[in-house]
């Protein structure tokens, strides 16, 4: 099957969907974790140690394996717009991290995750389309219109936010960050054969983007015993090995059903806060979990793929 078709039309048979959920159960950890930071840990600085230390040891991974070579082949196929959709993927990761965390700071936590979380999807699905040429399958827009209300409803149910304009533009640029990088980052990794390689440089660029960043939020709070732990948790489970697991299984399975099936995330926080740190969770928030839930097992779950029927062969006239 052609990466075309691949890319619009959900996985049926591969463990690819299993990958991401798994993927998003350790990305839903980073709230929880961020929560035993010392208490001068600011969310920017917090959100920045965690590429700039995942990105460096994702390409510390890549190099060791010996993997990094095989960025060769992408641009033997795109010769010189290679360098480019590599920069490109690398902007979208810092671009992600960076102006997420600058939309929660001008319009609040609930109303800026449900901005970029629940547009990311979408973007995905639109550029894919715009890209390549195809269209999403209508179940990929039904299971991605039920978690995104889902989505909205676990987060903002029973809370009085607050909208700012700067803050939910900034959190829809994160969304197409998001966009951005996870399309770059399918489409290197279906040429070159490497996940290692492909996020090793991906995120190791986003790393020396925020670099200054990091170091412009006095991230004193790394020198502690906590925030060395808190930081270490970032980068190499929820970074590391959490986009190391999305890479494989964007070998197999379509990118916007990888950023629809990555919506998981915001539902395993919601369900750590409530374990680990001791929060509420009302009624509106169980019916958004059961939605989130519902649809995300719709992409989950594989189906048998159906055989072609072979044409009836003419009959001879005697």
């Amino acid at each position: 099957m052609s990466s075309r078709v691949e890319s619009v039309t959900p996985a049926r048979t591969s463990g690819g969907p299993l990958l991401v959920l798994l993927a998003a159960s350790l990305w839903g950890t980073t709230g929880t974790a961020q929560a035993f930071a010392p208490a001068g840990a600011e969310p920017v600085s917090v959100g920045s140690a965690r590429i700039v230390f995942g990105g460096l040891a994702l390409f510390a991974y890549a190099w060791l394996r010996g993997e990094l070579p095989a960025l060769a082949g992408a641009r033997r196929l795109l010769g010189r717009r290679a360098p480019y959709l590599l920069a490109l993927g690398a902007a979208g990761v810092a671009a992600y991290q960076l102006c997420f965390f600058s939309a929660v700071a001008r319009t609040g936590v609930a109303v800026g995750t449900i901005v970029t979380i629940g547009s990311a999807p979408v973007f995905t699905g639109l550029l894919v389309w715009l890209t390549r040429g195809g269209r999403p399958a209508g179940t990929w827009f039904a299971a991605t219109a039920v978690a995104v209300t889902g989505c909205a409803i676990l987060t903002l149910g029973g809370r009085g936010t607050g909208v700012a304009l700067g803050g939910v533009l900034l959190a829809l640029a994160s969304g197409i960050g998001y966009a951005a990088y996870a399309i770059v980052s399918a489409r290197l990794i279906r040429l070159t054969g490497s996940v290692a390689a492909v996020m090793g440089v991906l995120f190791g660029g986003g790393a020396v983007v925020l670099l200054p960043v990091l170091a412009l939020t006095r991230p004193v709070w790394l020198a502690t015993p906590d925030g060395a732990l808190v930081a270490a948790h970032l980068a190499v489970v929820t970074t590391a090995v959490g986009y190391l697991l999305y890479g494989r299984a964007l070998r197999t399975t379509p990118v916007a059903t990888s950023a629809t099936l990555a919506l998981l995330e915001p539902a395993v926080a919601t369900v750590l806060g409530l374990l680990v740190l001791g929060e509420h969770l009302g009624a509106a928030g169980v019916v958004g979990l059961v939605l989130v839930g519902a649809a995300l097992a719709v992409l989950a779950v594989p189906t048998r793929p159906t055989r072609p029927t072979r044409p009836a062969r003419p009959t001879r006239r005697r």
